[in-house]
């Protein structure tokens, strides 16, 4: 244990009650759940012909080329004009400051707030991979080069200036600070929003991660006893596993000290109980090898710092790469961590997301931490893909985990809270850990008046109508919500824009069929915002019930 006493208490947890990002396969989190739960694969292959046209070198196209990717759809778009970023200027922005700004704007939603009325200062922690598109479309383009000029084509690709991008843009006032720790990136800008949080330098924190490689459609050369997989697949602990794939993607989480949101009214998704970071030092086989010490110790001080047992934790989300070297040594860490099963029975699922989406490098530790939020929500840990037979060198029996094969009922046998522990480590030595458990029970809100005024606006006329269409249907999938949050929610977290739609209903069915009819006598639309007479209407909801599902309604 590193630094830590026995009798050290719990601190303060952290709740989560914002998320949002896009992942291979799913263009946002409803999709990522129901893509993981229904054990789907989403590594995309390619075809020689889709190789070469996005410019691979066809002497690459080998017996040793691995044709295979998790890749994210429309990283080439960007709603640039959402944000007051000129075309021109956006066509040097890396594509993943462009896609990481979008999902931190629909993440904060997703909470119910509006960042130009909240009056506390939001952090931003995260951080990007490599920019390739810097060096692939840039750099090598000599009329961008002269258009625009070098500092200016670098200084809008920056890893270091993902992070205050979307403070300027957003209006945070927060600390805004990029991170950089390899595979662990992500995860290590959780724990450091948390820290923020705990000493008060902010007041609410964006955390998370991005990778986007240009270009998105390619394989990788396989190089036998390297990372990578020889054929596309990672079988995270099984007896086959020779390695992770690549992919793409990006996830953001919204943050609060608990005792504040509990105040506020926030729909609590989950809670972190506590976070650790540390690194391995020299004591390991090589700088670009995992160390066993390390991992323990980091595991070890989560668990101290949020004063749970290990056995009260009954799902790991395991970095869980793959690979020959890697797993037995992340096993043999957590065993030193958890210690051993007393009857010889396992209590601990251990799951790896990168068996569904590959391994997304930056955004790989946020990826399976989102993961791992949404099964405590659902009470359900997802299966990990492609595992038939434990790899023997884990000397996993008799120890206290067992790897969720296939989709299983998250039950406590206790009767206690569902917890986990999520680990991401990052190639140097960069170790972090983090413990989670579900949302303390939520009072209900008081009933709320007969009527109730729900509100739409967007920046154009189609996004109104998209707006309108994915609120309706979301309201005939919750036919059970409640309007007075609802109505709330649209009204007080959600920035008004030029374009407007107001609906006068009772009840979730009511409104989703005058959305669709749009009737003129209960339905008003109106697109000079000029003309608008400001109402306010005050429900006894706190819009806790409404506010996660912005992104089926927004996108």
């Amino acid at each position: 244990m590193t630094g830590l006493t026995e009798e050290r208490t719990a601190v303060e947890g952290i709740a989560i009650v914002g998320m949002a990002g896009r992942f291979p396969g799913a263009a946002d989190l409803a999709a990522f759940w129901r893509n993981l739960r229904e054990g789907v694969e989403s590594i995309a292959s390619f075809t020689d012909e889709e190789l070469l046209a996005s410019g691979i070198d066809p002497s690459k196209l080998g017996p040793n080329y691995v044709r295979a990717r998790g890749v994210l759809a429309g990283v080439e778009l960007f709603d640039a004009s959402f944000f007051g970023i000129n075309p021109r200027e956006a066509e040097i922005i890396d594509p993943q400051h462009r896609v990481f700004l979008e999902t931190a704007w629909e993440a904060v939603e997703s909470a119910g707030y509006d960042p130009e009325r909240y009056a506390g200062a939001v952090g931003v922690f995260a951080g990007p991979n490599v920019n390739t598109y810097f060096l692939h479309n840039l750099y090598t383009n000599p009329e961008l080069l002269e258009r625009y000029g070098y500092f200016e084509m670098a200084v809008r690709s920056r890893p270091d200036l993902l992070t205050t991008l979307t403070s300027y843009k957003l209006n945070l006032k927060g600390p805004s600070v990029a991170v950089q720790t390899a595979c662990s990136t992500s995860l290590v800008a959780v724990h450091m929003a948390c820290q923020s949080l705990l000493n008060r330098e902010c007041d609410m924190a964006l955390a998370g991660g991005v990778s986007i490689g240009v270009p998105s459609r390619r394989g990788y050369l396989y190089d036998e006893g390297h990372i990578v997989s020889p054929d596309g697949h990672c079988r995270a602990f099984d007896a086959d596993a020779q390695g992770t794939v690549e992919g793409e993607g990006v996830g953001v989480v919204v943050l609060k000290r608990l005792h504040r949101a509990l105040e506020d009214g926030d729909n609590v998704l989950a809670v972190i109980l506590a976070t650790a970071v540390n690194n391995d030092g020299e004591f390991k086989a090589s700088f670009l090898a995992p160390g066993v010490n390390g991992q323990a110790e980091v595991i070890t001080e989560a668990q101290a710092v949020a004063g749970v047992t290990p056995d009260t934790i009954t799902y790991v989300e395991a970095h869980g790469t793959g690979t020959p070297l890697g797993d037995p040594i992340e096993v043999t860490a957590l065993k030193e961590a958890f210690g051993a099963a007393e009857d010889g029975r396992p209590w601990c699922a251990v799951g790896a997301v990168k068996t569904s989406v590959g391994h997304l490098d930056a955004a790989a530790g946020i990826t399976g931490f989102i993961k791992t939020v949404q099964a405590l929500r659902h009470g359900q840990i997802p299966p990990t893909l492609h595992f038939r037979r434990p790899n023997p060198r884990l000397g996993i029996e008799g120890s206290p985990f067992f790897v969720a094969d296939r989709l299983l009922e998250w039950t406590v046998p206790d009767g206690g809270p569902r917890r986990a522990g999520v680990s991401s480590f990052g190639i140097g030595g960069t170790n972090a850990h983090a413990v989670l458990q579900e949302a303390p029970p939520r009072e209900p809100s008081a009933p709320g008046r007969p009527w109730s005024l729900l509100v739409l606006s967007a920046r154009t006329r189609g996004a109104l109508e998209r707006a309108t269409e994915n609120l309706a249907r979301w309201l005939e999938e919750h036919p059970d919500a409640d309007l007075a949050d609802v109505a709330y929610t649209l009204q007080v977290g959600r920035r008004a824009q030029k374009h407007r739609r107001s609906v006068l209903c009772r009840t979730p069915a009511e409104a989703a069929r005058l959305l669709r009819s749009l009737d003129p006598a209960r339905v008003r639309t109106d697109v000079d915002p000029y003309r608008m007479t400001p109402v306010i209407f005050l429900f006894p909801g706190q819009g806790a019930q409404f506010a996660g599902m912005t992104r089926e309604i927004y996108r």
